[in-house]
């Protein structure tokens, strides 16, 4: 199975053509995030460049969905993970891609391009090569090991039996550090429950054994070093200005920032912020983890203290959404001789691993 990745959209795309392989210039990875900057990258599979009505080109990269995933794990993770979390990671991966593109891939009908479609939110091609979707960086961080973890799980994915008793493929979130338990689906995306993404405790990941975090973490990942507790501080004025940049809304002096509503973990998924001049509430947690920072919050699960002098401290948790198989935990599993199949079981609770034919 092909899928088309979307991997950079620039007024003009450097690129190096090799026998086998394709070089790209200035690609950005972790757009929006605290991480954010750029790479030169090299990929398999093949290159197309596309015109953009706008002026700009995009580079697409076809290429097989099993190739796909051996840049994922290597690049969601460093390949020297332990080899039961590559495998669990694999799985889900695969399983993420292949829904994402059955229920979400459909025909567009356009007087200039017949043949267009639109999936997870991308028009002409399937998945972007950055966390919006999941990170695929090339070639150049596989090793052996994350090859042989796609090889063994080969087809294998996560099913789950919906209300009616039909299979569906489950839809794998996952993120860095849950800092002590998971959050279900509902707090973070639209408001449903999924049965497989519900809240469980997670002891494993607040952990600062450095030799499963050099394992599981890429070396601009292991930047963050704070990623289980953290603390975040403001001045009234920075806050002010962070969040008119933010927002584009001047709330005035910010009296006060009040969590509304939380999920099971504790992330805040309706925040009231106050000012002098304007009150708002606003959700889910990305937007709330966005308006808060100059890059984005580790997370939403965070509580706020105002300070004698007007400044505002924000003491939070854990590195990222929350939902699904936490990394840094299921490392800290693996290492304690945890198999894939247990992972899955423990961040999945109720879905099936299954082989596709």
């Amino acid at each position: 199975m092909n899928i088309l990745v979307g991997i950079l959209t620039a007024p003009h795309i450097e690129y190096e053509q090799r026998e086998t392989t394709f070089v790209l210039k200035n690609v950005r990875i972790g757009i929006g995030f605290h991480w954010d900057r750029e790479e030169e990258e090299e990929f398999a599979g093949r290159l197309e460049i596309r015109k953009n009505a706008d002026g700009t080109e995009t580079a697409v990269n076809t290429i097989d969905i099993e190739d796909y995933l051996c840049s994922v794990i290597s690049s969601e993770m460093n390949a020297d993970s332990p080899m039961e979390l590559l495998k669990a990671h694999a799985v889900i991966s695969r399983s993420w891609v292949i829904r994402a593109i059955e229920a979400n891939r459909h025909r567009l009908r356009t007087a200039r391009e017949p043949l267009q479609y639109e999936s997870n939110g991308h028009i002409g091609f399937d998945v972007c090569a950055d966390d919006h979707c999941q990170r695929y960086e090339g070639i150049r961080r596989i090793n052996r090991r994350a090859t042989e973890a796609v090889q063994a799980t080969r087809g294998q994915v996560l099913v789950w039996k919906n209300e009616n008793g039909t299979e569906e493929i489950c839809d794998c979130r996952f993120h860095k550090c849950c800092g002590g338990k998971t959050e279900r689906f509902s707090t973070c995306w639209e408001d449903k429950e999924v049965p497989y993404l519900q809240p469980v405790d997670c002891p494993y990941c607040n952990t600062k054994d450095e030799h499963i975090l050099r394992q599981v973490l890429n070396g601009y990942d292991q930047e963050t070093s704070d990623f289980h507790d953290w603390e975040v501080r403001y001045s009234n004025e920075k806050l002010r200005e962070t969040l008119l940049r933010k927002s584009g809304i001047d709330y005035g002096e910010i009296k006060n920032l009040v969590p509304l509503r939380r999920g099971a973990s504790g992330r805040i998924y309706r925040l009231c912020i106050e000012g002098s001049l304007r009150t708002e509430t606003i959700g889910k947690e990305l937007t709330i983890r966005r308006r808060l920072s100059e890059s984005c919050l580790y997370s939403s699960w965070f509580d706020v203290e105002r300070e004698n002098n007007g400044s505002f401290v924000l003491r939070g948790h854990g590195w990222g959404h929350g939902v699904g198989l936490c990394q840094i935990g299921a490392a800290v599993m693996a290492n304690q001789g945890k198999s894939y199949d247990e992972i899955l079981q423990y961040y999945y609770s109720g879905s099936i691993l299954k082989s596709q034919k």
